[in-house]
């Protein structure tokens, strides 16, 4: 189906070293973009910037720290000068937040606290900083370098990654659920604001995915039965299946899709 071809365009995806990111990258330019591969770890995007190539696409791969914004305005201008356009933005980077308490909490011993290190040191400012910055404040950053080359074009698709934590509350994630619910109303205000240039901007929520930041959960037997226990597909996310939602938002046949979140959860917020 033509409508979801992406032959021609050209999209940044950050943290796309591996995970989800990389997952993002390679499902893009299987669909026919050329991909700017951003993170911090050389390394990582170097590699993905090889299969990339074996796709038979172009993918310049770009150490970017998505939270400064000298880094972002070079990976944008840098993106112009090779490819001339960009189309397509996927604001992938993120990182967990510090599954602890806000305060002390007298006789509070979950089973699950021994897998977090320090459980009991509450959160800090820093690390509530640490958190906030580096998955809302970054897409603040990067819509705005981006922005711009997208209205010019009259055109464009933008892709938030949020997660269902943002939307169902858990104890102790306070830090990580509120930065990633205040993705989901970025992405509904940035959706309104640029409606009338045609840039089209949404979310998706994933749930449970396999990926490295949760493989000490699935392979601590008792914790992934108690997590699979939370969604009724029973099972977990692959990384794949969230780059085949991204390349649907990036193409025409999302056109009348905008302010957005997807729950790509298993039927957990069900």
């Amino acid at each position: 189906m033509k409508e979801f071809r992406l032959n021609g365009k050209v999209a940044i995806v950050t943290g796309a070293g591996r995970g989800i990111g990389k997952a993002i990258a390679l499902t893009l330019a299987e669909a026919g973009a050329d991909i700017v591969a951003a993170a911090r770890t050389q390394r990582e995007i170097e590699e993905t910037a090889a299969e990339v190539g074996q796709l038979g696409k172009t993918c310049l791969a770009i150490p970017t720290d998505i939270t400064k914004s000298s880094d972002i305005q070079q990976m944008v201008e840098a993106t112009i000068e090779k490819f001339g356009r960009i189309d397509i933005l996927v604001s992938q980077a993120g990182r967990a937040g510090a599954h602890k308490p806000l305060v002390p909490l007298p006789d509070y011993h979950p089973a699950w606290a021994k897998m977090i290190p320090d459980f009991l040191t509450p959160v800090s400012e820093e690390m509530w900083h640490q958190v906030l910055d580096t998955n809302l404040t970054s897409m603040f950053l990067c819509a705005r370098s981006v922005g711009p080359h997208m209205i010019s074009q009259n055109k464009g698709k933008i892709i938030n990654m949020s997660s269902f934590v943002g939307f169902k509350a858990y104890p102790n994630q306070l830090a990580y659920s509120t930065s990633k619910a205040a993705v989901s109303m970025f992405t509904r205000c940035l959706a309104v604001e640029w409606a009338r240039y045609k840039i089209n901007v949404n979310a998706i929520g994933p749930g449970y995915v396999h990926t490295p930041m949760t493989e000490p959960l699935i392979k601590n037997e008792a914790a992934k039965e108690r997590l699979l226990r939370s969604v009724p597909l029973n099972r977990f996310g692959e990384p794949r299946e969230v780059g085949l939602l991204v390349v649907y938002l990036a193409s025409e046949a999302s056109d009348y899709l905008t302010g957005q979140t997807i729950y790509l959860d298993g039927g957990m917020l069900a």
